[in-house]
């Protein structure tokens, strides 16, 4: 099977043509687990299939590192885009990428110097989902902001959003030394998230810029979070605790996230890369 590495901001994924290389999803799963390991396999967050599709210009299917689907990543669907136009699938700059049923509306940056060449991408995440019943999570208010939560007999306070996946925002006072290995898996499987949640561990630095560390479910920490990301700029907001448009500085880079509250969309804007190519027997 051939395959590309790619990364947005640290988030390293494991690319392949699905129009080319098909699978059963019980087959992409065990590649995903298999290829994600970092000693063992080729080594990544999870592996994207790049799918021919009928409501939109390409479909994105995720599986985690775990091998378990996963619905939306943000730097993913970033590479995504930028895979297909540098390898010349689409010579279209504005076009839509369909993920777990959710169409994103993505708009590229090309270099003018360098064909083929995208120096960022622009993608409409759509409007977060606030109701818990939808993200999943438990709670009985119409939205869960600034609520307590009990992790390991430790009372913290979360906002939970979804970007078609679950999050819970959580502040910190110093994100750089909060105990995440640890503390990140009893959130993933906490009993409020039925589906369990990644989890965004946020320090304010001000109105513009905050800091952010996740642990993503069914994978671990990962150097950044799209979705995450997004899910922050839209807690911020809801806190009052940042402007509508921030950067968020993550450990694999930044990322810009734009929200301007109920009833508006998600934006993110951030860069892709490819990281190298192979071919590897599955």
């Amino acid at each position: 099977m051939k395959f590309t590495k790619m990364q947005g901001c640290g988030n390293d994924y494991i690319y392949v043509n699905g129009a080319e290389e098909i699978f059963t999803p019980e087959k992409k799963s065990q590649i995903a687990r298999r290829l994600s390991d970092r000693h063992f396999g080729v080594g990544g967050d999870g592996v994207i299939f790049i799918n021919p599709a009928t409501e939109a210009d390409f479909e994105m299917e995720m599986y985690n590192a775990d091998g378990s689907r996963g619905e939306m990543c943000g730097n993913g669907i970033r590479c995504v885009a930028v895979y297909v136009y540098s390898k010349g699938l689409t010579d279209k700059t504005e076009f839509f990428i369909v993920s777990a049923g959710k169409l994103k509306h993505i708009w590229l940056e090309t270099d003018p110097h360098n064909a083929r060449s995208v120096l960022s991408v622009r993608v409409d995440m759509g409007e977060p989902i606030l109701a818990p019943k939808e993200i999943p999570a438990l709670g009985d208010s119409d939205k869960i902001i600034n609520e307590s939560i009990e992790v390991e007999g430790k009372i913290y306070h979360h906002t939970a959003v979804s970007m078609g996946n679950p999050h819970c925002v959580v502040y910190v006072d110093d994100v750089d030394h909060f105990p995440l290995e640890s503390i990140g898996p009893f959130f993933e499987k906490h009993k409020n998230f039925p589906k369990r949640v990644n989890t965004e561990f946020i320090q304010i630095i001000d109105r513009k810029n905050v800091k952010m560390r996740v642990w993503e479910r069914g994978t671990g920490e990962t150097l950044a979070c799209g979705t995450g990301a997004c899910a922050t700029a839209v807690a911020g907001v809801l806190n009052n605790l940042t402007d509508p448009e921030i950067t968020v500085h993550l450990l694999g880079g930044d990322l810009k996230i734009k929200w301007e509250g109920e009833g508006h969309p998600v934006y993110m804007t951030g860069a892709a890369e490819f990281v190298f190519e192979g071919e590897v027997s599955v």
